[in-house]
């Protein structure tokens, strides 16, 4: 048997959607697995000179957490993880990781239904919503939680492409979350979840006027804004250079920029912003993937 996992990246926040907003896009984390005398992780691609080879590894830990569920061990296997999600990016390789270790090992496990039914587990494994969800559901979707335990959707959109920038600076999401405030004027909530519901309206019908003026945030990238150098700047070119919108992609360093056409030139632009600041930056014109987390499983031939 061999199982082949693909998950893409996400964009949480998507500016005041914070914490119960994000959208996954075509810039893919890939995991093959097959049964093996004893466990092997191979790494290739980003972070594979720091990314640990063994339990610890945040894929196998979190296929062993759904093996643990079921009440049975991680079988032995043999693991490939081909990582194009920049670390530390803003992008989700964390989620990323946890949803396609629990997609492997749901695969092994041989179960079926939706992916949503992992929402639980890769939430309290990962512990952004936001970026969980997109990854196993795909497209735009929105999440939040009750007392009867978390709740997603998907929203149909468009067709839609983004321009992500990424410059050479370090943002840990802790960091980041430590300088938001613990409460917030009426207003800006208000405002806040007006925002959202035009939001939401406009990558639905591909309304790209509104989306520029709804994708305004009052809680999250104000503060967030100065741990990237040379935000603004690249704000601005990414504006001037045809982008509806622009936001901080989760708690950044990325960028991510919404038009209709001309990403190409919008992601060079941010580049060059970066660039005058000090900081170079890596770029990608990525797709909203539709579907979320992928898997195909090969059976064993003797079994066939």
């Amino acid at each position: 048997m061999r199982i082949q996992v693909r998950v893409p990246a996400t964009i949480a926040n998507l500016g005041p959607g914070f914490d119960a907003m994000g959208l996954a896009v075509a810039l893919y984390n890939e995991i093959e697995a097959e049964p093996a005398p004893a466990l092997e992780v191979a790494l290739e691609g980003e972070g594979a000179d720091v990314l640990p080879r063994d339990v610890t590894n945040r894929v196998v830990r979190s296929a062993a957490a759904l093996f643990e569920q079921a009440g049975m061990m991680l079988p032995p296997m043999r693991l490939r993880c081909c990582n194009r999600i920049p670390l530390m990016s803003g992008l989700g390789s964390s989620a990323a990781a946890a949803v396609g270790g629990l997609a492997l090992a749901a695969a092994w496990l041989g179960r079926r239904g939706s992916w949503g039914d992992l929402l639980e587990l890769a939430t309290a494994l990962e512990g952004h919503p936001d970026n969980v969800a997109p990854a196993l559901l795909g497209g735009l979707t929105l999440v939040t939680r009750n007392e009867e335990g978390w709740i997603a959707a998907r929203v149909p959109t468009i067709p839609m492409r983004v321009a992500l920038a990424l410059p050479a600076v370090q943002v840990s999401t802790e960091m980041a979350r430590c300088l938001l405030p613990a409460q917030f004027p009426l207003s800006d909530v208000v405002a806040q979840i007006g925002h959202v519901a035009l939001l939401v309206h406009a990558f639905r019908e591909g309304d790209w006027g509104l989306l520029g003026r709804a994708m305004r945030d009052r809680v999250h990238e104000p503060y967030r804004a100065g741990l990237i150098p040379g935000y603004e700047r690249a704000v601005q070119a990414a504006r001037a250079a045809g982008a509806a919108a622009v936001c901080i992609s989760g708690s950044g360093p990325a960028l991510a920029a919404f038009a209709p056409e001309g990403h190409e030139a919008i992601a060079a632009a941010m580049a060059a912003a970066f660039e005058e600041a000090g900081f170079p930056a890596r770029t990608w014109v990525a797709d909203v993937e539709p579907e979320g987390v992928q898997v195909e499983v090969e059976p064993d031939p003797d079994l066939r």
